[in-house]
This record gives structure tokens, sequence and C-alpha cells, in this order.
């Protein structure tokens, strides 16, 4: 008999007056978090299927705003949320703690990233007012600003290069260079794309290889290395055909790459030669006759945890979750989900953070999935139960790497 899946626990912030002289920090803080048990079971609608509870659901706002997107900090003690008034908020990945807020766009914030190691406490985020700020995440001032334009919009940044100084970022149709030591432009490529790029990547494994993504349905290849120009630096150009959404790598040297487009299809390239491994025009379709629950609508992100596997990362517009498996190589196929998020959203998520990537550490021993935003204001996060009854039932290994159920939890907890 299978076993049934426990309840999931919902931890929500206690509402609290939205008054316009109340600061929204003040209310975060001031809140107390009430545990109340969901009535209704999680449906386990695939035998395969493995499903996780809501941990904890954490209202962003008291209006109508989004959550755009979620990134962690290097060493997993914070993570950053890119909201739709323009501003970033902080919260702990481990508690959900709120830490405070970073405010000074004026536009909306289109991609975040924290910086590496060398600078542990620093955020960057760039935005359609045609800036790209940094910000010190202990006291959540800006730091520096590096205008492309007023009348540019800037859509995505990334650092790397053979000096790893370079700081690339896709403006309208152009891509920039600045070095982000002096913060001076040292190059700009106005020739290989004729729309908005919305992706740029320096790729990893190779930090002088820079790709962009556009709306105008090419990826090209860069050779970031001495003058950089149009001319003689463009490497490669893939053309997927349609307006890109989101790009990414994978591989063991990170030799493919997956693209998801704006009309939801999804695509698996070969960037060192140019090779399409697989085409997924009907993803959509593909990904519903999986599953039992509604069609799915949209498509998130992808996820690779290190390796060949990809996973699409699928979703309904009343705000449930899929992680399909992507089998690219042979017949193609998307197969069905290996791990289900409902119930906590009741909208379209706009972002997710899987704590696999954290191979280890206080997140695993926790049993923690991950966290996903959406259309809702909503910060949702996701974790499997201990119970050896539903261990079967909810955990996938190759998504949740769990500690060993005789192992004692680690006593390190950095708050």
């Amino acid at each position: 008999m299978r076993p049934s899946p426990a309840l999931p626990w919902v931890f929500s912030i206690a509402k609290a007056q939205s008054s316009a002289n109340i600061e929204t920090r003040e209310m975060e803080e001031a809140s107390e978090m009430e545990v109340e048990e969901q009535k209704q079971p999680v449906q386990n609608n695939q035998s395969s299927t493995k499903r996780f509870g809501l941990k904890n659901s954490i209202q962003t706002n008291f209006g109508d705003d989004y959550v755009f997107q979620i990134v962690p900090k290097d060493d997993w003690a914070s993570m950053a949320v890119s909201l739709s008034t323009n501003a970033v908020k902080l919260y702990s990945p481990m508690t959900g703690q709120y830490f405070g807020e970073c405010k000074g766009h004026t536009s909306t914030i289109n991609h975040i990233s924290f910086s590496g190691p060398s600078t542990p406490h620093t955020m960057h985020s760039c935005s359609s007012d045609g800036t790209i700020r940094a910000w010190d995440t202990r006291t959540f001032h800006q730091v520096s600003c590096i205008t492309a334009g007023s009348s540019q919009e800037v859509f995505s940044f990334s650092f790397g290069g053979s000096d790893d100084n370079l700081l690339a970022a896709g403006c309208q149709s152009q891509i920039f260079f600045w070095d982000w030591r002096n913060k001076k432009q040292v190059a700009c490529l106005e020739e290989s794309h004729v729309e908005d790029v919305t992706q740029v990547h320096f790729i990893p494994g190779h930090q002088n290889k820079l790709a962009s993504a556009s709306a105008d349905g090419l990826i090209c290849t860069f050779d970031t290395n001495g003058d950089i120009n149009d001319d003689d630096h463009l490497e490669s150009v893939i053309n997927v055909g349609t307006s890109i959404g989101k790009v990414g790598f994978f591989g063991e040297s990170y030799e493919k790459l997956w693209c998801l487009t704006n009309i939801e299809t999804l695509s698996v390239w070969n960037w060192k030669d140019g090779s399409n491994e697989a085409n997924f025009e009907d993803a959509r379709s593909l990904a519903s006759d999986s599953w039992t629950l509604d069609h799915v609508d949209y498509f998130v992100d992808c996820h690779c945890f290190g390796g060949e596997n990809l996973w699409v990362i699928g979703g309904t517009n009343a705000g449930s979750l899929g992680y399909f498996p992507v089998i690219y190589k042979g017949a193609a196929a998307i197969g069905p989900p290996e791990a289900v998020l409902g119930g906590g959203h009741m909208g379209v998520v706009r972002s997710i953070l899987p704590m696999s990537s954290m191979r280890s550490g206080p997140a695993q021993s926790q049993g923690i999935f991950g966290w996903t935003g959406g259309e809702d204001g909503r910060l949702c996060c996701w974790m499997a139960d201990d119970s050896s009854e539903i261990n079967r039932s909810w955990i996938s290994s190759a998504l949740v790497i769990k500690s060993p159920r005789n192992r004692k939890k680690s006593r390190h907890n950095p708050y």
C-alpha cells in the first residue's frame, strides 16, 4: 500500500495594516509567524512523482507586486529577491528571516546577482533605468553605479574575462563592456544583434567566452580577449528562430546550452560546434501529457545538477510546478515530473531557487528543497519531510541531497 504523504505546514506572516505611514520593513520585522496545518491533503497524482511540502510562505508585499528573481549569496548566508517595486529584499534561505532592502532603481529590475568569494558582501542589479548598481548587503546601501545611458535599458549582465575584469551587459540591441575595476567602458558591440539582448553569460569554465541571446532569435559567442569588436571577435552564431527568453550551460565541460524561448519552446545545443541536439517545439504539450494536473502553461527555468542531466521547470497559471526531466539524447522526450510543488502559489511563478546545488550544510540536513517566488507576491519555501513513511514518495535523490538518517545534524549554524 502506498504511504500517505504528510500534510504541508504553512508559516504565514500575520496580517498587518498596510497604511501608507507604516514601512514595509517594520511590518515584516514586527510580524509574528502563525503556524497552521493545511486541511487539504497533498494529492499523489503519479506513483513516480515526488511531492514536496510547503514549509514557509512569506508575503513580500501588501498589494499586487511581483517577485521577479531569487538568487543566493555565494555562501548561502542570504538570498536576494527582486520585486516589481524596483527594490531588492534580502532574506535568510534557512529561516526566511528578513534582513533588509536595497532601493534606488527607478524602473524595472531585470537581473540580480551576488559577487563571488572575493567580494562576498556585494550584490549587483541592472534595470530598465539604464544602470547597473552595486550594493553592500551589510548596510543595504548603494556603493557604485555604472550608467549605460539615459535612453538605454539593461536586461542582463555578467562578470568574467580572462583576467576576470570585464563586466558585460545586454543593453537593448547592443552589448556593452566595462572594466569593472575602474568603471571605464572598453567596448560596445552594435552589429551582432538587431533586437533586445535578453541574456549575456560568460561561459563557465571558459571565462574569456561570452554568449549573448536576443529577441532576434540569435545566440552569439564572442572571444573577449584583446580589443573587442564585432568583426574579429564574433566566433559563432546559432539561429534559434524565435525570441529567446533564457539560456544556460551544462555538461561535464559546460559545452551544452539549453534555450527557453518566449513562446515556451525548448532546445538543446552544443555551443562549441553550433549543433542542435534536441528541439522541443511542443514542449508544453509534452510536459502536460506526462502528469495529471492542469495543462503546463509556461516554463520558469531549467535546472542542471551537474553532469549531463537536465530538467525543465513547468508551471500552471494556478501556481503548481513540476520538475520534468528532459531526454535530449536519441529520441527526444520530456518525462513525468520527478518533483511536484503545489499548494503554495496562487498565480504564475517567476523564479525558483533550488538548494540542491548546496551540496551539504544546514539546508540539506533540514531537507530544504528550495524557494519559489511569483506574481502573487509570495516567497514559498519547500522541504522534504524526514518521516520514513513519506521518504520514498517525496524525495528525489537527483534533486535533493539528503543526509544519512543515522548521521547527527551539524551543530554549525551561521545565524
